[in-house]
């Protein structure tokens, strides 16, 4: 929150006070203070932990508390854990002060629900499956007030749009939530169980491993989209008009692959696909993909290596999966007229088709130094009219379906200068790109 905005450190006055006005019945409530102590102190050593470790949120704990103790008590459990804990940028207090409250109002919500519908007694009993029906809408109760809270300081702090702030928030926060509310259950239950406290701990334990294992792939996945963007800006820079060329490319490869119904773990091979298609320009000597006037034949022959370069470049990365064919492939043609090998029809590997499409769209849609982009209806008519022998007329009709439902917004992508390339007339499409 750097530089925040003042209607958003108001937003944040507004949740303390509101955390606060949660804590004022606590003079008139029973409360176990050892209890609050103790799942305070825990939930501290937790978010310390999985704030550094795991770059995340440890919501079990809390969720305990909002079963076992009342409202107002339950509140102050993620209070010291909050204010206390490790800021990176930005006014450190005011992150802290917005946390606590945030997580404070959360589970006052929480405890306030489950209470509310007789959950104390379910858990003290151990009476399942009644046990659940509480415990669950408590853990919705939470999960609607932290992204509620979120999407708000989004709008106000980070200035996004009102209508985008909360777009998927809760449903992206439902199930993490709900998996910690089943563990904070366990808690709950093992505490009032005649094993008492100590019982309880020992969920935790599991929890730790399992989110260990989540963490570790995320972190691959962090790793995966740094190699990714370092060939991406190597590309970038070497062949800098066509700069930005590349992510565009992955966003519309992305968007015919979910038209087409593939699963989500096809749709990221195939973004990854579109943006590393041109990454075999890496081994295309810097000369010839900034060379002034028209390829001779010779250099045009060597600009058409780069798909086998590019091939090389990736052949051992294997998260890519499919997208290396799509890297080695994406110049061929349905008619066989394509490089580097010729291939027709099906031979030619379905992702391969699916980023020839792609690339093409944004080549024509984009502005180049030599010419202005075309519009969408007419890149749109332009791949048509070589649906089958060019492109596959599949990939075309996927593409003209997303964009219109989603349209498309090319940006400029010449940031330099650059002359005039000339082609030979051509039946096929012509993207006004090397290679």
């Amino acid at each position: 929150m750097e530089a925040t905005p003042a209607r958003a450190r108001a937003y944040v006055v507004c949740a303390v006070a509101g955390a606060l006005w949660c804590l004022l019945p606590l003079p008139t409530v029973h409360t176990p203070w050892w209890a609050v102590a103790l799942l305070a102190a825990l939930y501290a050593g937790c978010e310390q932990v999985a704030r550094r470790r795991f770059a995340g949120t440890f919501y079990p704990v809390l969720l305990a508390a909002a079963f076992l103790l009342p409202p107002p008590a339950a509140a102050l459990v993620p209070l010291p854990g909050a204010l206390f804990s490790h800021v990176e940028q930005g006014s450190p207090w005011l992150r802290r002060g917005w946390r606590a409250a945030q997580l404070a109002l959360g589970v006052w919500a929480a405890a306030r629900v489950h209470w509310a519908l007789g959950g104390r007694n379910a858990v003290v009993a151990s009476d399942f499956p009644y046990a659940l029906v509480p415990a669950l809408a408590a853990v919705l109760a939470f999960c609607l007030v932290l992204t509620a809270l979120d999407g708000g300081i989004l709008a106000l702090a980070e200035r996004v749009p009102v209508r985008r702030a909360w777009r998927g928030l809760f449903l992206r926060s439902l199930a993490p939530i709900g998996v910690h509310g089943l563990a904070g259950l366990m808690m709950a239950v093992l505490w009032r169980s005649p094993y008492g406290p100590v019982a309880a701990l020992l969920v935790l334990l599991p929890m730790g491993v399992s989110w260990w294992v989540f963490a570790q792939y995320h972190q691959e996945r962090a790793a995966h989209q740094a190699t990714i963007r370092a060939l991406v800006q190597a590309v970038d820079i070497k062949d800098g008009y066509t700069r930005g060329h590349s992510e565009r490319v992955g966003q519309a490869s992305m968007m015919i692959a979910r038209e087409l119904g593939m699963d989500d773990s096809r749709v990221e091979v195939l973004r990854f696909a579109g943006i590393l298609h041109d990454v075999g320009k890496l081994g295309v000597p810097t000369r010839l993909l900034r060379k002034d006037g028209p390829l001779t034949p010779e250099e045009r022959r060597v600009i058409e290596l780069h798909p086998e370069y590019g091939h090389e470049m990736v052949r051992g990365i294997g998260f890519l999966g499919e997208a290396r064919a799509a890297v080695l492939h994406h110049h061929e043609r349905l008619d066989g007229s394509g490089y580097p090998y010729g291939l027709l029809g099906s031979q030619i590997p379905e992702s391969a088709r699916v980023v020839a499409v792609a690339d093409a769209f944004d080549a024509m849609t984009s502005t180049r130094s030599y010419r202005r982009a075309r519009p969408v209806s007419v890149a749109l008519e332009e791949l048509s009219r070589c649906a089958g022998t060019q492109f596959d007329p599949l990939m075309v009709r996927a593409l003209v379906r997303a964009l219109g439902r989603c349209g498309w917004h090319p940006a400029v992508t010449a940031d330099e200068v650059q002359s005039s390339i000339v082609f030979p007339p051509s039946p096929t499409v012509s993207t006004g790109m090397r290679g």
